[in-house]
């Protein structure tokens, strides 16, 4: 079991000369792909930290297609550094050639299934390895979904051989907005499929849509609240250890301040295997 921190390029100078003790990195390649030097510093660290791709601009949800070129760009950055995972987001970003800076929720029915089922293909056949898909945060819904989010992403599962990113945060928030219950979420899932967990935070703000009510944001740019904590705890009992990274994008705190948070996320699975193992042995 290790955790992890996303690394944003305001910190990646300060990593190479430090080098800290951390437990693996993740990076959006979208970062690196047009910055040589940049690249240079990423290929350095990635000798001695493992390292996982963390993609923003694949956009698999887009009925106009996966940006083939991108795709071959991203392979070579692969390549390059070796990752231990490749994931990315069940949603979409681009449309006829536009990139746009946001990640779209999608209906959740049979026509959107094949269509990323394909693109999932695509994806891994170009890669040359699974590509792990993430949940999204969910602020609204579609009335034309036959199934459910977790029924979704298992159908995917069952139809591609991908695997998943459980983003635990997302998953507190999204129950939350949408109004159902996170740990039932959570049971839902195929714990065979699980290859890595996130934590970010978000930010409450009044729904304009419902006076005196709460909306959480998926900001990462605040701590990890404590509801999160209490799930991720409950995540790690369910799917057993895995690999979980720290996200933080916006007003981005100390590196010192980061790391500190992985070591949280690692007491916490540590504590639970120490647990359960005392647990199995009283029996």
């Amino acid at each position: 079991m290790t955790s992890g921190i996303g690394l944003r390029l305001p910190h990646i100078a300060e990593m190479v000369a430090t080098l800290p003790p951390a437990g693996w990195l993740e990076v959006h390649p979208e970062n690196f792909l047009a910055n040589p030097h940049a690249t240079e510093l990423l290929t350095e660290l990635s000798l001695h930290y493992r390292t996982s791709v963390h993609t923003v601009g694949v956009s698999i949800g887009s009925v106009t297609g996966i940006d083939r070129t991108h795709l071959k760009r991203l392979r070579i950055l692969i390549d390059r550094i070796n990752p231990i995972l490749v994931s990315g987001h069940l949603a979409w970003s681009t449309h006829n050639g536009e990139y746009l800076n946001d990640l779209l929720p999608l209906p959740y029915d049979e026509e959107a299934l094949r269509l990323i089922e394909g693109h999932i293909h695509e994806v891994q056949d170009c890669l040359g390895r699974p590509y792990l898909i993430e949940n999204p945060s969910s602020y609204v819904g579609f009335r034309t979904s036959g199934m459910s989010e977790v029924e979704f992403l298992c159908e995917l599962v069952r139809r591609t051989g991908c695997r998943l990113l459980c983003d635990v945060s997302n998953i507190y928030l999204s129950a939350h907005n949408m109004g159902y219950d996170a740990h039932t979420y959570i049971d839902g899932l195929p714990a065979h499929a699980i290859s890595e967990l996130h934590l970010g935070g978000y930010t409450p703000e009044e729904d304009a849509a419902k006076p005196g009510a709460e909306l959480l944001i998926d900001t990462h740019a605040v701590p990890i609240a404590e509801p999160a904590w209490d799930l991720y705890a409950y995540a790690l009992r369910r799917f057993g250890p895995k690999p979980v990274l720290i996200e933080w994008d916006n007003d981005l705190p100390p590196l010192a301040r980061l790391l500190g948070e992985a070591v949280r996320a690692h007491q916490i699975a540590a504590g639970i295997i120490v647990a359960e193992a005392r647990c199995a042995a009283s029996r």
